[in-house]
């Protein structure tokens, strides 16, 4: 499920740091970990309300890290935004200064090119082609390629299929491609995203989560894409009444833990936290599909429009975007995963 990412200007890592570490500095609030007691703590900070999965699920991991460890780990989690928005948040893990965070994986393509795959439309040709993809090796290898970023990745969580919902204030409905054509579509800040659109003939506009509802609702943007849980969850089913389920990207949620944090963790705490981890992503996807059913039908109770399209009419679209990458990694990574 997508957070509260913040659209900024270009990256500038000694600037940024330095504001870190004034946050850090200044409030005394956030260390990574701790011990009290004899109980080793991490602290996990994230963007997400109490009710999703996936904050259910970090909670089910901290529970599950304390009785594999005999009661000398726990995880302690901080929702909503309290210890800093996700950039920040990512930022005190390159610096030790906070333990874990989840993120959606397409900001993540800044730090892992090849988390780019899950951005690019009609990659994965349903759930279960996603979830085969994530379990393999290539999948969990890419995981690890942001431990020069001093980021580790240790797992995904679902975030089901993003989707297409529009005629928002004065907005036109999107039923087929061309009805994309001049839209103002709000996209996540990452470039295959706005790419995406570019290919399907809208106009993408970065747009900050928590910025959106308002978005919506003045025309800034005319419409916008994400699953149903957060469609619903967000409220934008209020401001938009068509919700058109084409599917075109998966894209799931990364939890990462500082690698200075994993390295001073002895062997036997990595395994109870990666077991505890792997224990919570199989509570999580259970009831992320539970989540999705009950978001359709609130959102239909509550006027809105759900349509099936014909996704090969949006798949022919993007053919011209998928060609664009041939001669590039990425490219074989598509012709692997296609090929599974």
């Amino acid at each position: 499920m997508e957070t509260l990412y913040q659209h900024q200007p270009r990256y500038q890592p000694k600037k940024r740091l330095l504001r870190t570490l004034g946050i850090v500095c200044l409030t005394g609030l956030l260390m990574s970990c701790g011990v009290k007691d004899n109980v080793k703590i991490l602290k996990l900070g994230h963007n997400l309300d109490q009710t999703t999965s996936v904050h259910k699920a970090m909670v089910f991991m901290g529970e599950r890290l304390h009785e594999l460890s005999g009661g000398t780990m726990r995880v302690d989690v901080y929702p909503s935004g309290q210890l800093g928005s996700e950039r920040e948040l990512i930022e005190l893990l390159q610096v030790g200064s906070l333990a874990m965070t989840k993120v959606s994986a397409s900001p993540m393509e800044g730090f892992v090119p090849e988390m780019r795959i899950f951005s690019i439309p009609y990659v994965f040709r349903n759930e279960e082609h996603l979830w085969r993809f994530l379990e393999s090796d290539v999948g969990k290898g890419m995981l690890a390629k942001g431990e020069d970023k001093r980021l580790r990745g240790i797992g995904y969580y679902d975030a089901g299929s993003r989707s297409f919902y529009s005629q928002c204030g004065t907005g036109k409905p999107i039923r087929t491609p061309s009805d994309l054509s001049g839209l103002k579509v709000r996209v996540q800040e990452s470039q295959t995203s706005v790419r995406m659109i570019q290919a399907l003939g809208g106009s993408a506009t970065p747009i900050s989560w928590g910025e959106l509802y308002t978005a919506l609702q003045q025309g800034v943007v005319d419409a916008a894409e994400n699953n149903p849980p957060s469609f619903y969850l967000s409220k934008h089913f209020e401001v938009c009444k068509l919700f058109t389920i084409d599917e075109h990207t998966s894209v799931p949620d990364v939890m990462l833990i500082s690698s200075y944090v994993w390295s001073t963790l002895s062997e036997q705490q990595q395994i109870w936290l990666q077991q505890a981890m792997d224990e919570s992503v199989d509570f999580q996807r259970e009831l992320w599909a539970r989540d999705t059913q009950e978001a359709l039908a609130a959102v239909q109770a509550a006027g809105v429009e759900v349509v099936y399209p014909d996704k090969t009419l949006f798949q022919e679209q993007v053919k011209s975007m998928h060609e664009s990458y041939r001669g590039e990694p990425i490219y074989d990574l598509m012709q692997r995963i296609n090929d599974m």
